[in-house]
């Protein structure tokens, strides 16, 4: 997810249908310049030589039950689009998700994981992490660093993840709801924007999101990982 506005001007973007890296590369109506989905920048075309990056934002992958549950007055697309077409889960994909079968070739394969296994992706600058989402459904507290950006991520029992600015805090426990618990005992509230203590003190969320690791492999061949 990005902003698409950037030094003033608004870029109205679409889905190519074309790949990088077996990565979704998406294009600006205005130019038809291509952009890379992962790195949120122009990287074919004649916005391609400018200096435009788009600001990140947090993403989580969560069940409809449990965002429903955190936001009841949640405003959600229809799927009547006037088209006749099924947009059941899994139909599209189904197949293409059960097994670890690439469609289109990558450079190479890692196979510290299984090619669809997924991951919560994180860069900072020139550094990037990857962190197995199986391994943070048996960790829902983890903390680590990417560069110098100290964070937390919270899993909850849905395995949604979101990830956090630790600050200083060593982080101990939540309930997987509303409430962390750092090293001291204190209680923080846990939003979509933020952890917040009793004074007032916040830690906001970190842009984020899940990944197959083919897919982030492909596009950042150097990232760390934790599994």
């Amino acid at each position: 997810m990005y902003q698409t506005e950037s030094q003033g001007r608004h870029h109205e973007l679409g889905t190519s249908g074309f790949l990088y890296r077996s990565n979704k590369l998406m294009y600006d109506h205005a130019t038809k310049s291509f952009w890379s989905t992962m790195q949120g920048e122009p990287v074919v075309g004649s916005l391609a030589d400018e200096d435009i990056k788009l600001k990140r934002h947090p993403v989580v992958t969560t069940t409809w039950g449990e965002w429903k549950r955190r936001h009841p007055d949640t405003t959600v697309l229809s799927i009547l689009t006037g088209h006749n077409r099924d947009y059941g889960e899994g139909i599209a994909y189904g197949k293409y998700f059960a097994n670890q079968k690439l469609m289109f070739a990558v450079p190479a394969i890692d196979d510290r994981l299984q090619n669809k296994d997924e991951v919560v992706a994180l860069r900072n600058g020139d550094e990037q992490l990857a962190v197995s989402t199986d391994y943070l459904a048996q960790h829902p507290v983890f903390q680590d660093s990417v560069g110098e950006q100290a964070f937390v991520i919270l899993t909850d029992s849905t395995g949604a993840n979101r990830v956090y600015e630790s600050g200083n805090e060593s982080w101990a426990t939540w309930d997987g709801k509303e409430t962390a618990v750092d090293g001291e005992n204190r209680k923080w509230t846990v939003t979509e924007d933020t952890l917040t203590d009793s004074s007032g003190q916040e830690l906001r969320r970190l842009p984020a999101h899940r990944a197959f690791w083919f897919g982030w492999y492909s596009q950042f061949p150097e990232t760390r990982l934790v599994k």
